[in-house]
């Protein structure tokens, strides 16, 4: 039954659709409008017109933004409805007559079968699969849908094919509507077409849907699709192959098993994609590897003709360059999803690991830009950073970090030692980063090599290419932080005086960079190493602050003096009254720099330098909150007042909406104060702490990210993206680190005063409370489970305990731990109840509390038991493939075992639930000494 569109409708619609996107701001506003006016009033009508113009439009741009608007108008939420979808749906769509869906359905596929422009067609695909996702979804199958899928997939017309695959890609009901004997042909089909790149890539997306959404026992029945899914790759123009390639990295991270019989086939196609012309490793670059034989399930064609295509100009074209980040990208995303996997390939695994050691440590040498731009310009804004080849560093950080140093640093180091001796810097350069980057998987081995790692690096610090003793700089920085301890504690010494001398490098980039790797070096550093250098680093850290024009060399060496001053505590003293001063002033400048500019006019060259100073003010605020604390209050107390006036100053000034680091700075140079001063800082109270809640009271700038967005595919620059209840959110991440920092410096603030803090006791704990259930940052929570008990012991102390206090944060903390998932946060919530309950003392919880908090232990308890259970039933091959994973969760869960036993056992030390808690923790699959071996397996 067919309905018609009232004329008037069809007539006002085109003139409507064109204001929409007119340039006038008011015309567009004033249609907009219209359309919301005319959707309140006539839903059928407006929608039907919408799909019929669609369809019959004259021009593809008013088709194509009539379908956009069609999709966000289905499922839009009508205004003014009842927001609980549990009881109602409330979006047009749900309030359409049923023969109104029908024939919106019709048109819609009318278009599918009519369309042939292919960006409108697609457009028609996306809003089909939103339909049908919707109708689904309410219990209301599409089956005209499936029927034109099935169709079309058979059908020669190559528009039509890519639309059905795209279709069956995005609809998984429909996807497996289908029955197994009448799918796997249809994606086989498709995956094989001779005609269309872009049917090949739609049923790619079809059968990864399809593998990622079903049982192991279907997989098994569809294994020889990973055949026809593999085979897409070789005849591919190499301009095409990212696109594929991504597609199948989705498919590797969510089901890598379906790979691990096809390692070796792989590994005769992807390494030559990988690595360019080979070269004498010890000259310039390290040597071919050899891969192993190809398995019969399929094969890839010669390398030779691959090679003629990609090697024919002696530049990298910007498609090899992103075919090798793609293929890149593929082999760590296996490597992170199955490890073990990887491990027990026997030859087959070292060769793998091989070709990507090698395409890193190749792309790391690929450095590009002009050196005369490198050394001038500023780190934080460097042009040449844009041609860096930082990929290749995290992808070898992230090999080393999932299959462990026994396996990435033999490979690696059979290629570093030549590459440090090359005739070629950047050769030199990327072999120093390949050590840097394998420090953190391969901690535990370059420990117990650490004398042999520091000698291969120490003499780089001598080398002529000012880069490359920077690259060393960076080496030992990082070998610093990922070998922490073990490093300083053997060869402090040898670090030390390589450091020293490089902080009187002729290059800015150098000294400052060697300024930065002390910081790393002083970060678990003891006092007593660090005193006898403690002259020759703060003379020379001086001079830069003192005499360097630039200002990035500024901000380092207050940045490392900051450092050095926390790291050797008291044994800084002798040096604070020659530093100490300095920092004041440059507070004090800064202050009345910013003043005087906002009282007249800045002019444009001015303005660059204004933001230096800004960052080097606030750097200062940093290094005198730290040597503060170094020295201890009684040296600090003569010059607390004028740093206290300076940071009211600058805090009461005129307010730059650009300076995003000022509030930071600021917040955490208060508390440091506080620290120092205790009690005696009660006073700046009504400075600091305002401000502190303001921070801590943001709200979670958030948006749903728009499937039509230009940004829908990438992060925006300050946002972050993640997935919640089927849709993309992105979140500021600016607001919630501000958030964040704030709960934090309240954690120091409260600890140190206590009672006196009390006058904030109520705003604050009206802030934590709902706040332990912030979602969006792992930080804020744990913060808030540190202030509970915290803020009950102020209130205590100061005689505001009340009975209304007690039950609200306790009636809080149950509820959010009997909800609480995450077995890590679980942990820090039951020692939040556990330390909040010694504030008010285990005999006076009442009985009601006493029930709640172990009804929700014994269904946190049910919880772990049934994951437990759960990972117990894995096949064999399943769990040893996620033996490390699994040992990290469970360590998670004994944490917060552990502390739910001593949550109980303070309450009743004979309660049935330790019992249990204890049968709980030997259901642990995996033990606490789990290992992965350390050969190839």
């Amino acid at each position: 039954m067919s309905i018609d569109v009232p004329p008037e409708v069809l007539r006002e619609l085109p003139q409507i659709l064109s204001n929409l996107i007119a340039v006038d701001n008011d015309i567009r506003s004033n249609a907009e409008k219209a359309v919301n006016e005319r959707l309140a009033q006539a839903p059928e009508a407006y929608l039907l017109g919408l799909a019929t113009f669609a369809k019959d439009a004259a021009t593809e741009v008013m088709r194509t933004f009539t379908l956009v608007l069609l999709r966000r108008f289905l499922f839009r939420a009508i205004p003014n409805s009842p927001s609980d979808h549990s009881q109602s749906r409330n979006t047009l769509y749900d309030h359409l007559p049923e023969n109104t869906r029908i024939a919106l359905e019709r048109l819609l596929l009318s278009c599918l079968t009519h369309e042939t422009a292919e960006g409108v067609r697609r457009k028609v695909a996306d809003t089909c699969c939103d339909m049908a996702n919707g109708s689904f979804q309410r219990g209301r199958p599409w089956d005209a849908l499936g029927a034109w899928v099935e169709g079309a997939c058979a059908r020669g017309d190559p528009g039509q094919r890519e639309s059905a695959f795209t279709i069956l890609a995005n609809v998984p009901a429909l996807l497996h509507e289908v029955s197994l004997a009448t799918l796997l042909p249809l994606l086989h089909s498709g995956l094989t077409d001779q005609h269309s790149i872009a049917v090949r890539h739609a049923a790619l997306r079809a059968a990864a849907a399809f593998l990622t959404s079903t049982d192991v026992h279907v997989q098994s029945q569809a294994v020889s699709l990973m055949n026809s899914i593999l085979g897409t790759l070789p005849i591919l123009p190499i301009a095409e192959l990212p696109k594929f390639l991504s597609t199948i990295t989705a498919l590797a991270g969510s089901q890598p098993t379906l790979f691990s019989t096809h390692l070796s086939d792989l590994l005769t196609f992807l390494p030559q994609l990988l690595l360019p012309t080979p070269t004498d490793p010890t000259t310039a670059r390290p040597s071919e590897t050899q891969t192993p034989t190809a398995s019969t399930s399929f094969t890839f064609p010669p390398v030779a003709s691959r090679h003629d295509e990609m090697d024919h100009d002696e530049e990298i074209s910007e498609e090899k360059d992103e075919a090798r980040k793609a293929v890149l990208e593929f082999m760590i995303s296996l490597s992170e999803a199955r490890p073990g996997m990887i491990r027990r390939s026997g030859a087959v695994g070292e060769a793998w690991v091989r070709s990507v050691v090698r395409g890193c440590l190749e792309g790391m040498g690929e450095i590009g830009g002009s050196e005369a731009a490198w050394e001038s310009a500023d780190p934080s804004s460097d042009p040449t950073s844009i041609s860096y080849p930082t990929l290749y560093e995290q992808s070898l950080d992230r090999l080393a970090l999932a299959l462990g140093g026994d396996i990435v640093l033999p490979v690696a180091f059979t290629y570093i030692p030549a590459m440090l001796v090359s005739a070629d810097w950047k050769v030199r350069h990327a072999g120093l980063m390949g050590v840097a980057c394998c420090a953190e998987g391969g901690r535990g081995e370059m420990g117990r090599e650490g004398g042999k790692v520091i000698e291969l690096v120490l003499p780089t610090f001598n080398d002529p290419h000012p880069r490359v003793r920077w690259a060393a700089a960076q080496c030992i920085g990082q070998l610093c932080t990922d070998l922490e301890e073990l490093i300083q504690e053997l060869h402090y010494e040898e670090i030390l005086n390589v450091l020293i001398r490089s902080l009187e490098a002729p290059e800015p980039r150098v000294h400052a960079h060697a300024a930065a790797a002390l910081i790393n070096f002083c970060e678990t550093v003891t006092p007593s190493t660090l005193q006898p250098y403690l002259d020759p680093v703060i003379t020379r850290l001086l001079h830069l602050l003192q005499t360097s024009p630039h200002t990035y060399v500024q901000e380092q060496a207050i940045t490392t003096l900051a450092m050095v001053a926390d790291a050797s505590e008291s044994a800084f003293g002798k040096h604070y009254s020659t530093i100490m001063p300095l920092l004041l002033r440059v507070l004090e400048t800064g202050v009345e720099a910013n003043s005087s500019a906002a009282g007249g006019q800045v002019i444009a060259e001015d303005v660059e330098r204004s933001a230096e100073r800004k960052r080097v003010r606030c750097k200062a605020m940093e290094c005198a909150g730290l040597i503060a604390i170094a020295v201890g209050r009684d040296v600090f107390r003569p010059d607390s007042q004028r740093l206290i006036q300076s940071l009211t100053r600058i805090q009461n000034g005129p307010i730059d909406p650009d300076d995003v680091m000022l509030t930071h700075y600021l917040i955490a140079t208060w508390a440091k104060i506080c620290q120092v001063m205790g009690l005696e800082f009660e006073p700046c109270l009504p400075i600091a702490i305002p401000p502190l809640l303001r921070s801590a009271a943001l709200k979670a700038d958030v948006s749903v990210v728009d499937a039509d967005d230009d940004h829908a595919n990438g992060e925006k620059e300050g946002w972050e993206t993640i997935e919640m209840e089927g849709q993309q959110i992105g979140i500021k991440t600016s607001v919630i680190e501000e958030k964040c920092q704030a709960f934090e410096m309240l954690v120091i603030h409260v600890s140190t005063l206590n009672a006196k803090f009390a006058p904030y006791l109520n705003q604050s704990l009206e802030l934590v409370l709902p706040s332990l259930r912030f979602f969006f940052h792992d930080g804020v929570r744990e913060a808030c489970a540190l202030l509970v008990p915290l803020l009950l012991s102020c209130a205590k102390a100061s005689g505001n305990l009340s009975q209304e206090i007690f039950t609200t944060v306790f009636t809080q903390l149950i509820n959010v731990t009997g909800a609480e998932p995450d077995s890590s946060y679980l942990a820090s919530l039951y020692k939040c109840i556990t330390d909040s309950t010694r504030v008010v003392g285990p005999s006076n919880i009442p009985a009601v509390f006493v029930d709640g908090i172990l009804k929700a232990t014994q269904n946190q308890l049910t919880t772990i038991a049934h994951k437990r259970r759960a990972r117990a039933s894995m096949p064999a091959r399943q769990l040893a493939e996620e033996r490390e994973d699994i040992a990290l969760i469970e360590e998670m869960e004994d944490f917060a075992l552990e502390d739910m036993a001593k949550l109980v056992g303070m309450l009743d030390k004979n309660h049935p639930l330790l019992v249990a808690i204890s049968s709980v923790k030997e259901l642990a699959v995996v033990g606490p000494d789990s290992g992965s071996g350390s050969e190839w397996e």
